[in-house]
């Protein structure tokens, strides 16, 4: 039997905690008893920073119930880092590690089939959506723009795979070793190597609260996983400005000749016209030049990403 830790990243999901520790909790009980996971295997919510009753829930679900514990965070410090924040507590406690969101839309019922996988000699174990039929046309077109993006930029990543995953304490180790601040865990992991392999299911609807990643949030993540992973974007600049060059340069010749053949035709429309064209490009350059600057700046000072202000449960 295997130690288990399931880790859940929580930010304002009051709403929704009875509901999953109700779930997780009877789901812990019945792997115990069939033999699956050993008794001291445990739920770790992690409060990231929740400005709403987050944690005076998980503190009395601690209270309550042996198998949870509460890791509570200083600061918000956002999705990823709060997950990794529990990975890296449980790491060195348990033989595996289950990471899924609080509001329960990854079906755990393929959790034993993980843990199967896992006994099998997988390392990690990816929970895939077999499809996306719960989700908009427009949600569901962008999502499967951003997989096919990642993998035209040479990034890899596991295609309709969020954070629902199982992986063993040495890929966790391996995990530690990766010390960057703008965290895209969904590339990170694919990279740490080691035998992997995916479960299927098909991702609920939520049943309370809402979503913490808004269209503004999903594309500032998209954002970061493309510029985590690929210099790609830095090199279809520095083709576009050789592009711009030649077309300046066929531009010359074709002015000049109408020069010669008397066939000047006076107007500013297209002049101005092309100064905005190339205005705008210098600038989008810029800011793609000054997004994986900005990236530096935030490594070099090596911030910490998470500070732990608390944990209760286990005796804790």
């Amino acid at each position: 039997m295997i130690s288990l830790a399931i880790v859940v990243p929580c930010f304002n999901e009051q709403e929704v905690l009875a509901d999953t520790c109700e779930k997780l909790t009877g789901l812990l009980s019945s792997l115990s008893n069939d033999g699956v996971i050993s008794k001291d295997s445990y739920i770790m919510f992690v409060d990231d920073g929740s400005s709403d009753d987050t944690w005076k829930f998980i503190n009395r679900y601690a209270s309550e119930n042996e198998n949870v514990q509460g890791l509570k965070l200083a600061a918000n410090v956002g999705h990823q880092n709060a997950l990794l924040a529990g990975l890296m507590t449980v790491k060195d406690e348990i033989d595996a590690a289950i990471s899924i969101d609080a509001d329960l839309q990854d079906d755990i019922s393929v959790i034993k089939d993980m843990i199967l996988k896992y006994e099998g000699g997988c390392d990690i174990v990816y929970g895939v959506r077999s499809s996306r039929k719960t989700d908009s046309f427009f949600k569901r077109f962008t999502a499967q723009g951003f997989y096919n993006l990642m993998k035209h930029m040479g990034a890899k990543s596991v295609y309709n795979h969020a954070d629902f995953r199982l992986m063993s304490a040495r890929s966790l180790d391996g995990l530690a070793q990766f010390k960057e601040r703008n965290l895209f865990l969904r590339g990170i992991v694919p990279t740490i190597g080691f035998k992997t392999d995916c479960v299927y299911y098909e991702r609920k609807e939520r049943t309370a609260g809402k979503s913490k990643y808004p269209f503004g949030k999903m594309l500032a993540f998209a954002l970061d996983g493309i510029t985590s992973f690929s210099i790609k974007p830095m090199s279809y600049i520095m083709g576009t400005g050789v592009l711009m060059i030649i077309l300046a340069i066929a531009f010359a010749i074709y002015a000049l000749h109408s020069y010669v053949t008397g066939n000047v035709v006076s107007g500013w429309t297209s002049i101005v016209l092309s100064l905005w064209f190339i205005g705008g490009l210098v600038l989008f350059s810029i800011g793609v030049v000054g997004q994986y600057i900005g990236k530096i700046y935030l490594e070099v000072k090596e911030r910490p990403r998470y500070i732990i202000e608390s944990r209760i449960g286990n005796g804790e």
